[in-house]
């Protein structure tokens, strides 16, 4: 049994289901992310589905359930219907705002305070939880203000209650489609046909992670193999051995945080050592820990495993050569990439790699951008097409750091201001 309830608030949603389901590890990271107290119970038995899910077997269509505390059920649902549930689902109020942001990480919860408080109308659009990455983080220690650190997912439950104070529409569980770009405003399409009409933009939609590209990869997801940081299942892995794939500081947090329930921890790094990818306190905090162990220039080449995943092949580069080992728990902590393809088709600049080209960087020596239809250079943070702006780790050149982008989504605020103010 797992409970989520470092707030010292009872329990929102108990979650039954059995060991290695995606659909259950989907809902935890979900509620992890967004600091909702769930309480987590692992079906090891077709009698306990009977007796604490009220299903009939362990392989029952209708788990995951989830249970309130005023009784109630939902059988196998969908992140949408719990957040309606729990009454965050909303719709948008308004026609038209002055600015959209698409994207609730830290750049995105930023702009949204800074937005609304400034007292324009601000819709934020996030496709999943929110926080972004930094919301699956443990323990967030090199961020100004907080010398005992902060859970990724408490410092995004602090920026949404900010937010709301100051009057943020937040449309969680909805993913663009597609943007439209008219003369004066940005329309952006949700995949739900919802439709979001804003004089302004900012794009904070982050990265999304990088896979393996191993075979079958796609088999294990929620099942064995997890993306970030995985701070949801840390107390489900006492006494086991995991492996964490990464040599960036996501992955040294994630280590840090897994090493006071698992037995053992193996950072995976292709390099020869962290000294280059992870901050020195962590480096040090690693060394000094008896249960982590870093196994330098080691790939993960293949997966095994019938329903979970059982075992790993890593390839050791240094010996050239290929071993197995039994694990339930492989974390890949190996970056991202920006999810841009809508910019390519509303002829929004782009690098080589996707991230969005913004300000200075669409500058040809003294020549502005094709097409640009302004007497003015694009400002420091908006991208070719006027009033749509780019901010944190979906910009091409941006420090990727939590305070970075929350530096830039006030930022981005304040040069909204300025054109619309020049509208």
């Amino acid at each position: 049994m797992q409970e989520r309830t470092e707030t010292n608030k009872p329990p929102l949603v108990k979650v039954c289901g059995r060991r290695g389901a995606a659909e259950g590890y989907a809902i935890r990271d979900f509620l992890y992310r967004c600091d909702i107290p769930f309480e987590w119970v692992e079906l090891d038995s077709d009698e306990a589905a009977r007796s604490q899910a009220g299903v009939q077997s362990l392989n029952d269509s209708r788990l995951p359930v989830c249970i309130f505390p005023d009784g109630s059920r939902l059988e196998c649902p969908t992140i949408r219907q719990i957040i309606e549930k729990l009454g965050w689902f909303t719709t948008p109020s308004r026609s038209e705002y002055d600015v959209a942001i698409y994207g609730a990480g830290p750049a995105g919860l930023s702009a949204a305070v800074y937005g609304a408080s400034d007292g324009l109308k601000t819709v934020l659009v996030e496709r999943w939880a929110l926080g972004g990455q930094a919301g699956s983080s443990s323990r967030i220690e090199n961020y100004l203000g907080f010398p005992e650190g902060i859970s990724g997912a408490d410092l995004a439950e602090r920026a949404r209650e900010q937010a709301m104070k100051f009057g943020v529409e937040i449309l969680l569980a909805r993913a663009g489609v597609r943007a439209e770009l008219q003369p004066g405003k940005g329309i952006g399409y949700l995949e739900d046909g919802t439709r979001i009409v804003a004089h302004a933009s900012i794009c904070a939609t982050g990265v999304q992670y990088r896979r393996l590209g191993v075979p079958g990869e796609d088999r294990f997801l929620g099942a064995g193999v997890y993306y970030g940081a995985g701070a949801s299942e840390a107390t489900l892995t006492r006494d086991e051995d995991i492996y964490i794939v990464g040599g960036g500081n996501s992955a040294g947090q994630a280590a840090m945080h897994f090493a006071q329930f698992a037995r053992r921890i193996c950072i995976l790094i292709r390099g020869d050592s962290l000294n280059n990818t992870l901050s020195q306190y962590l480096i040090d905090r690693i060394c000094s820990a008896g249960n982590i162990s870093v196994l330098p220039r080691t790939e993960v080449v293949a997966l095994h495993g019938r329903d979970v995943l059982e075992e790993v092949t890593l390839a050791d580069r240094r010996e050239n050569r290929e071993y197995n080992v039994k694990t339930r728990w492989l974390f890949v902590c190996i970056g991202g990439a920006p999810q841009t393809d809508w910019a390519k088709e509303v002829g929004i600049e782009r690098d080589a790699a996707g991230y969005l080209l913004t300000g200075p960087d669409l500058l040809h020596g003294r020549e502005r951008p094709r097409n640009w239809p302004l007497e003015r250079d694009p400002y420091h943070l908006e991208t070719n097409a006027p009033g749509v702006f780019a901010a944190g780790d979906v910009r091409h050149g941006s420090v990727k750091r939590c305070a970075s982008a929350v530096g830039e989504g006030a930022m981005a605020v304040a040069l909204v201001h300025r054109y619309l103010s020049n509208c």
